[in-house]
């Protein structure tokens, strides 16, 4: 079971250009498409596909027409009452798959909103065991405390513990940014969840580097990424754009270059390689196989027009090159 969270969903937007964007310019469009979306809401879309089993937690009216979009599309969603309707988001794809995104923050959440939200996903959660998942992705509502997701992965951690032997439980992932992620890695160790997924601009906000020197040198990722395995985090898995990911675990770094791919629109992408990676901890693959899986979601994503999600038949890991690039002693 992969249980998500999309704390902030949206109903996404795609336009597409015929011709590069121009400031103060009239364009035409080559089509217009409407998803409902958010990182969280992804991930369970690509697990359906994946035939993996999955629950959409969110905060939505039950009869709110993004929700029963979710249930008309067979997705799994556990929905919790909002504070507000659900944002609109606008990413605007050129011919050469340059991605402008106007994501609009969603409505203010007060205290009650946030206390049914979390308590959802963590009854949602109880009963899990190792091979499941919980992943909090995607950005929050205003209004929410910076350490918010920080607090839900302490709460999830107590239940792996619950039964007085430890072990047990479903693992924890986070993808977010700015100050959720601060706050997340502020925390550390008790707030350190099983896995995170940033991209480079993420990993250079906490680390202090250069977003693209960590894009064209993984040794340097690697390193970033080493400080947060070091403060208790099991893996992370630092996406880079077209210059594919970087894993690091206690055990070594590896490094994964995507195949080549004509880039029609990034959104969703780095939701796709979450999920591929975390498919690939479920069938059992080795840390190699399993970010090879991850890229080559990513790259299939990025390949496919607004945040439309690969199906498995579209996902060709074997075109993934992976290099080991140290282990520990």
């Amino acid at each position: 079971m992969i249980i998500t969270l999309t704390a902030n969903p949206s109903i996404d937007r795609t336009v597409v250009l015929t011709e590069p964007l121009e400031r103060g310019a009239v364009h035409r469009l080559a089509s217009v498409g409407t998803q409902a979306a958010g990182k969280g809401v992804n991930i369970s879309r690509a697990a359906v596909a994946a035939g993996e089993p999955t629950l959409a937690v969110l905060p939505a009216a039950e009869h709110d027409p993004y929700v029963q979009g979710l249930v008309a599309d067979q997705v799994p969603v556990r929905p919790v009452p909002p504070a507000g309707g659900v944002r609109i988001n606008l990413a605007i794809t050129e011919p050469d798959g340059t991605t402008t995104k106007l994501n609009s923050p969603g409505d203010t959440v007060g205290p009650a909103d946030l206390e049914l939200l979390g308590s959802a996903l963590v009854e949602a959660a109880r009963g899990c065991g190792h091979d499941d998942w919980v992943v909090m992705a995607g950005s929050v509502p205003p209004g929410t405390p910076a350490d918010w997701y920080a607090g839900l992965v302490r709460d999830l951690r107590e239940l792996r513990s619950s039964d007085g032997q430890g072990g047990h439980g479903p693992r924890v992932a986070v993808d977010t940014s700015d100050a959720p992620l601060a706050a997340l890695v502020a925390g550390l160790p008790g707030s350190a969840p099983h896995l995170v997924k940033p991209n480079s601009d993420e990993l250079a906000s906490l680390t202090g580097a250069d977003p693209l020197a960590l894009e064209g040198d993984p040794a340097a990722t690697v390193a970033a990424a080493t400080s947060l395995v070091e403060r208790g985090i099991e893996s992370v898995l630092a996406t880079l754009g077209g210059e594919g990911a970087v894993l690091v675990t206690a055990d070594g770094a590896w490094h994964a270059t995507p195949p080549p791919t004509e880039v029609v629109s990034t959104v969703g992408a780095g939701d796709s390689s979450l999920f591929g990676f975390l498919l690939g901890e479920r069938r059992g693959l080795g840390p190699a196989d399993r970010l090879a899986l991850a890229v080559a979601y990513g790259s299939a994503a990025a390949g496919l027009p607004g945040t439309t999600i690969p199906l498995p038949a579209q996902v060709d890991p074997t075109q993934v090159r992976v290099r080991q690039l140290h282990t520990t002693s």
